[in-house]
This record gives structure tokens, C-alpha cells and sequence, in this order.
């Protein structure tokens, strides 16, 4: 078993091969009132999760592993929006979100296998616009702990369109005292 600080790409695929399934089975066919709703002012749906998760496969996370191992510190990543999702969801459904967001994962995990990743590679350095420098290491390791921040916000979202329904129980529910502090 690793340690707290070793990183294995194998371990992260692991998450990043279930999230796709896991929203799937969450949130397909499931009423507005638990995909639809949010938490409130500039909060953020289950809908606008998956957006924001699809925008992410395609901007992000392979993008910014080949600008490390292609121009490495010399290339800064381009700044990533975190609120493209509004404009890039609009007209579609949420089976068609989950659809996408699906093909898309696929198709990066395929691309991250044929990197052929090598240890020595996962120290490599880019340079991150708001972080500075970072490994290849670290971007992989975000990349899975991203999913789980969103999952972690979409139990949160979903949880709190019963907060005032489960009266008393509330003090029970852990979602329910979870302050929002994920993304955005």
C-alpha cells in the first residue's frame, strides 16, 4: 500500500475510471428537484457539476500533462474557466452531459495510457497561472481529487434540497453541516 505522500498513477486512474459510472448512476433520470436545483445564490446544480467536470476533460487535465511534458516550465497552462459550464451546457440535457462527460473521460484515460508514463516523468515541472510551479505528479493526483470534490459538492447540492424536510434529524446528517466549502 502507498504512503500518504507516494502517487501512483494507477491509483488515481482507479477513481478517475469510476466517476463517470458513479454520476451516471446517481443522477440519470432523477427528478429536477435533485439535478435541476442549487444551494442558492452563485451555487451550483448537479447539472452544473457535470458541466463544469466536462469543460475540465476538455481544457484541462491532458492538455496541461502535455504542455509538462512537451515544453515543461517554459509554457505557462492556460487559465482554466471554472464557470464555462453555463454557457457551454445551455440547450443540452443532463443524459447528454453525462453522455459526453463519459466519452470524454474515456478517451483522456486512453490518451494518459499511451503517454507511457515512466516515473522520472511524474517529476516533471509546468507552471501553473495562479500556483506556480507544479509536477506532472501532482496535476494527475488533483485531476482524481477534483472528482472527489465533486462528488463530495453534488451529495452536499443534493442533500440540501431536504435540509428543512428532515426536521429534527438534521442534527443527524452530516451532508446536512457541510458548509459548502468545495467549488466554486
Amino acid at each position: 500500500m502507498a504512503s500518504l505522500t507516494e502517487f501512483h498513477v494507477d491509483d488515481s486512474v482507479a477513481v478517475l475510471t469510476r466517476t463517470p459510472a458513479t454520476l451516471d448512476a446517481l443522477l440519470r433520470g432523477m427528478p429536477d428537484i435533485w439535478v435541476r436545483r442549487n444551494e442558492g445564490n452563485d451555487t451550483w446544480s448537479a447539472f452544473d457539476i457535470v458541466g463544469h467536470l466536462i469543460f475540465g476533460e476538455r481544457t484541462d487535465w491532458i492538455p496541461r500533462a502535455r504542455i509538462i511534458l512537451e515544453q515543461g516550465e517554459a509554457r505557462a497552462f492556460d487559465p482554466f474557466d471554472r464557470f464555462a459550464q453555463f454557457k457551454e451546457s445551455q440547450g443540452k440535457s443532463l443524459e447528454q452531459l453525462l453522455d459526453e462527460f463519459a466519452r470524454l473521460r474515456k478517451e483522456n484515460l486512453a490518451a494518459l495510457r499511451t503517454l507511457n508514463l515512466q516515473p522520472e516523468d511524474l517529476k516533471r515541472r509546468g507552471k501553473h497561472p495562479e500556483l506556480g510551479v507544479v509536477t506532472l505528479a501532482e496535476l494527475l493526483a488533483t485531476w482524481a481529487m477534483h472528482d472527489l470534490t465533486h462528488l463530495h459538492q453534488l451529495s452536499r447540492v443534493m442533500a440540501s434540497q431536504y435540509r428543512q424536510t428532515v426536521g429534527p434529524w438534521s442534527a443527524y446528517l452530516g451532508v446536512l453541516q457541510c458548509s459548502g466549502h468545495s467549488a466554486p
